[in-house]
C-alpha cells in the first residue's frame, strides 16, 4: 500500500476528528481502477464515526416519565 494513501487517511481522520466525531471504525482500500487506463492506483477511505447530540425535547421533558416509546427502559 502507498504510503501516501496512508498519509491521506490518516488527514481524513484528523479532519473528522477536528469536527468532534469519534472515529469507531476505519478501512482503506488500495486497487487499479477498471475504468481508467492509468497504471496509477486509486484508494477507497471508509471512516465511520458517531457524534452524540443533545436534544431540546430531552432537556424539556425531564425525566421522560410521559414517553409513550414502548422500548424506553424506565
Amino acid at each position: 500500500m502507498d504510503e501516501d494513501m496512508l498519509e491521506d487517511q490518516r488527514r481524513l481522520v484528523e479532519l473528522v476528528e477536528s469536527e468532534g466525531w469519534d472515529v469507531t471504525d476505519l478501512e482503506i482500500s488500495a486497487y487499479d481502477s477498471p475504468w481508467a487506463d492509468e497504471d496509477d492506483p486509486e484508494a477507497t477511505v471508509t471512516i465511520t464515526a458517531r457524534k452524540p447530540y443533545d436534544s431540546e425535547d430531552d432537556e424539556e421533558e425531564g425525566d421522560g416519565e410521559d414517553d409513550e416509546n414502548p422500548f424506553r427502559l424506565k
